[in-house]
């Protein structure tokens, strides 16, 4: 049976991409640092996926799976070396922590005289996460190991459009393993990063060119779900649902992706009518309730968030480049910096520097954007009228008055 390797055996890993290779026939094995779930994962070598849709649900056993800690790099190496497919799905500040040991396993692989292609699918929230990972992992490998590098070993970008929340003691039921998940289950790769024969995997579209892929995911989905976030936050809601159910903020968030998918449209070559339809399906669901998202979820680490090419500042900038103005998105971005929930402390660190020296140096800081900028003169005149205690309301009214200008 062949095997693939899952690096991350988090909500992602478990709930989405781990469940397409069981599915499709691989023995999956996962990597992880959480000593209750190998445990788990290895006396079940099973799990429970409950896919969650219009107020009901069906569970799905995932089995063929066991798992191997991060801790035990000679184990790890070895999984990889023996590995016909592999994924990662630890999150982008912990991929320079995992470059050593797929470095480890490449070389064991290629030592041991396997020189089949391995075609790593990154399952990661980053724009060129393909060139992220290869700088890291090459720096580990040594001369000779870099050239087989470069002949058989495929990085393959993936947009995850799959929501999947942090899973609670109650939503867990007593499994650690339990996973819930919407019904949305596709899964586009980047058809030209792979080495080799492209592998049939279930629900995996390869596309090329994929930069769509990865701008839609992240100056829409991402875009969009994180305004829902930071307006809800300000509005004293704990969940995404609740948040997307006030009309104003679902209102504020069509427009912000509806400015989006225009310069999508535009950027890429799409028909606009099939990115408005994708923002309105978007909207329909960040509002189900039953996969209980929280807000504090959604928005955490708004220093990341909030960076220069991220979701909302990327989306804004491609706005700009198209000759959009993006005020909508502006908006999400002002209401970000007023995001601050308890032992978050990227949202403490954006907090001290607003607190010391105001929105126009955070905006300098966190998202490198000049004062004459439209999105910071946006952003400003907004989150002014947030700490005024304006309503939201009030702020749409002046949203729409500055967009019909």
């Amino acid at each position: 049976m062949k095997k693939a390797v899952m690096y991350g055996a988090g909500n992602i890993g478990r709930g989405f991409i781990g469940k397409l290779f069981s599915e499709t026939g691989y023995e999956v094995v996962f990597i992880d640092i959480n000593p209750v779930i190998l445990e788990r994962l290895n006396s079940d070598r099973r799990y429970p996926v409950r896919i969650m849709a219009d107020g009901e649900y069906k569970e799905e056993i995932v089995d063929n799976v066991r798992a191997v800690s991060a801790a035990d790099v000679d184990q790890v190496a070895a999984e990889i070396a023996s590995a016909d497919i592999m994924a990662t799905a630890v999150g982008v500040n912990v991929l320079p922590k995992i470059a050593k040991p797929i470095a480890s396993g490449l070389h064991k692989r290629w030592e041991g005289g396997n020189f089949s292609p391995l075609n790593i699918i990154i399952c990661e929230n980053m724009l060129d996460a393909n060139h992220y990972l290869s700088k890291l992992i090459k720096q580990e490998l040594s001369e000779k190991d870099r050239e087989y590098f470069e002949e058989k070993v495929g990085l393959v970008e993936a947009s995850i459009g799959r929501m999947v929340p942090i899973m609670t003691p109650k939503m867990q039921e007593g499994n650690p393993l339990r996973v819930w998940v919407e019904p949305y289950c596709e899964l586009p790769v980047d058809k030209d990063g792979f080495k080799g024969e492209i592998p049939e995997i279930k629900n995996m579209v390869p596309f090329t060119p994929f930069d769509f892929y990865i701008q839609r995911k992240l100056f829409m989905h991402n875009m969009g779900h994180v305004t829902v976030a930071y307006l809800g936050f300000l509005k004293g809601y704990s969940y995404i649902w609740e948040a997307v159910k006030n009309p104003v903020i679902k209102l504020i968030a069509l427009r912000a992706l509806q400015e989006s998918s225009t310069a999508m449209s535009q950027e890429h070559n799409v028909t606009l009518k099939s990115l408005l339809e994708h923002a309105d399906d978007l909207v329909y669901r960040f509002g189900n309730k039953l996969l209980g998202d929280t807000v504090e979820r959604v928005g955490k680490d708004p220093v990341r968030k909030l960076s220069e090419n991220d979701r909302l500042i990327g989306a804004a900038k491609l706005c700009l480049k198209q000759g959009i103005s993006p005020v909508f998105i502006s908006l999400g971005i002002a209401a970000g910096f007023m995001f601050a929930p308890k032992n978050d402390e990227s949202a403490a660190r954006v907090q001290a520097v607003m607190a010391e020296k105001g929105i126009e140096t955070a905006l300098r800081d966190f998202c490198n954007l000049d004062a004459s900028s439209p999105i910071s003169k946006y952003a400003m005149e907004f989150h002014q009228m947030l700490k005024n205690q304006n309503s939201l309301e009030e702020i749409l009214e002046r949203a729409e008055k500055i967009k019909h200008g």
